[in-house]
Parts: C-alpha cells; sequence; structure tokens
C-alpha cells in the first residue's frame, strides 16, 4: 500500500462521506485556481495547510514526501516562465515580468496541489469509487478503476519481491548486473501481470461474474453540519481575498 493511502486509511476522517471531504478539499482546488494568486492563493495554500496538520492529523513529514512531487512540478513550470525565447534581447532572455508571472504560478499550482492532497490524505479510494456509480458514473468504468487500483498494489508488492530477491543474489554488485537484473525485473513483472489478469478473471467468472463488482461500503452519512462550516470557510477565503485585494483609501 502506497503512503498516501495508509495515512487516508488511518486519518481522523476516514469515517466522514467522501461528499464532505470533496466539498473541503475540492474546493479550496477551485479557489486556488479561480481567485487573485495574491493574496487568493496564498491564502488557500495557508488554509489547506492548516487543516491538514491541524483537523485532519496529517503527519507533517508524510505530508511533505507526498507534496514534493507535485511541488518539483510546479516549480519547473513556474521556472519557465522566467525567460523567453526571441526578441530583442537574443535567442533566449530574461522576461520582462517573468519573475511576477512564475510567482502566481506557482502560488496557484501549490495551493491547488494541496487542496487535492487534502482529499486524498482523508479519503481511501476504496471508498470513493463504489460510491460513484450512484453519482452516475457507468458501472463498468468503476469496476475497471477498481481492479485497476487492485492489481496496482499487487503489482508494485511484486516488483518489490523481485527486486529483493534480486539484491540478495548480488544483482546489483556493478552496472551491467543492474541492467540484467532491471531487464529481468520488467519480464517477470510482465509475466506475472499477466498470470494474475488471468487468475482474477478465472475467478470472477467462477462466482458468477455478472458485469458488476458488487462491494461492501462502510456506512456514512453526508454531514450538513461539517459540510456548511466548509462552505462558510470558502466563501470567507473569497471575501477576504476581496477586501485584501482592494486597496485602501
Amino acid at each position: 500500500m502506497l503512503p498516501i493511502d495508509a495515512a487516508a486509511h488511518s486519518s481522523r476522517w476516514r469515517r466522514r462521506h467522501p461528499v464532505d471531504k470533496a466539498v473541503l478539499g475540492l474546493g479550496l482546488t477551485v479557489l486556488a485556481i479561480s481567485l487573485p494568486p495574491w493574496p487568493g492563493a496564498a491564502l488557500v495554500l495557508l488554509t489547506a495547510l492548516v487543516v491538514l496538520l491541524g483537523p485532519a492529523g496529517v503527519p507533517g513529514r508524510r505530508l511533505w514526501r507526498a507534496y514534493r512531487v507535485p511541488l518539483g512540478f510546479c516549480v519547473t513550470g513556474a521556472v519557465t516562465l522566467l525567460v523567453q525565447v526571441g526578441g530583442p534581447g537574443g535567442f533566449v532572455s530574461l522576461a520582462d515580468d517573468g519573475p511576477l508571472r512564475a510567482g502566481e504560478l506557482l502560488l496557484r499550482t501549490s495551493a491547488a496541489s494541496l487542496g487535492v492532497l487534502l482529499f486524498a490524505f482523508t479519503t481511501p479510494m476504496s471508498d470513493l469509487l463504489p460510491r460513484l456509480v450512484r453519482a452516475g458514473v457507468p458501472a463498468p468504468v468503476v469496476d475497471v478503476a477498481l481492479v485497476t487500483y487492485r492489481m496496482s498494489f499487487l503489482l508494485l508488492d511484486s516488483m518489490r519481491r523481485i527486486r529483493e530477491a534480486q539484491a540478495a543474489r548480488l544483482g546489483h554488485t556493478h552496472r551491467a548486473a543492474e541492467w540484467r537484473s532491471l531487464a529481468g525485473l520488467g519480464a517477470t513483472a510482465f509475466v506475472r501481470a499477466f498470470d494474475r489478469a488471468t487468475r482474477l478473471q478465472a475467478g470472477l467468472a467462477g462466482r458468477g461474474y455478472d458485469g458488476t463488482l458488487r462491494v461492501l461500503v462502510p456506512e456514512a452519512r453526508v454531514s450538513v453540519r461539517f459540510t456548511a462550516v466548509s462552505c462558510a470557510l470558502l466563501a470567507a477565503l473569497a471575501v477576504l481575498t476581496l477586501v485584501l485585494e482592494r486597496p485602501l483609501t
């Protein structure tokens, strides 16, 4: 199981309905995209960080390990706005408004990423996917997503075991051995993936699979209070952004 999935299963909000957490997490993401970068996205970033470390109870180290990957993409995208290609300054030169645009993009994307992580760190996929059928998503699409989700963890576990076996047999002592081990890892993982898929299909057929995977979903109700507080928080952020953005007279 991936660390973010383990954190979602042990989250304080694990028993809350996914709609409750979607209103807050995805609402923050929408605000980060739609509000002005300053101070809107900055306020959203700070709010999401406080909620993650506070009420949601996400450990700071685990949050950083998950956040540094999208943050790296955010920084990479922002750096490209610092330069321009062509123009009077030469083939490649510094953009006049590059730092401003890069800062705005970095604020928007980093704040939006935290909003998505708030939802991901508190909502296991096993709770979300079965409920999508009730939301109107076709059942076959949800079934494929459930099987892919399950097979991904099995494949990652198989790759980990293969690498451990290769390391125990001195398969990573030098570069040539590492390349041979990598090729063996890819070939073995490919064969095992097809073998597991075949066994899964046979197992489903033996259990009378009719095109729909029926799974038990934990009972949870949408909390009107939680949703109302989340909407009030989002509205307060929007109003505060408009107030701080307006110049003082």
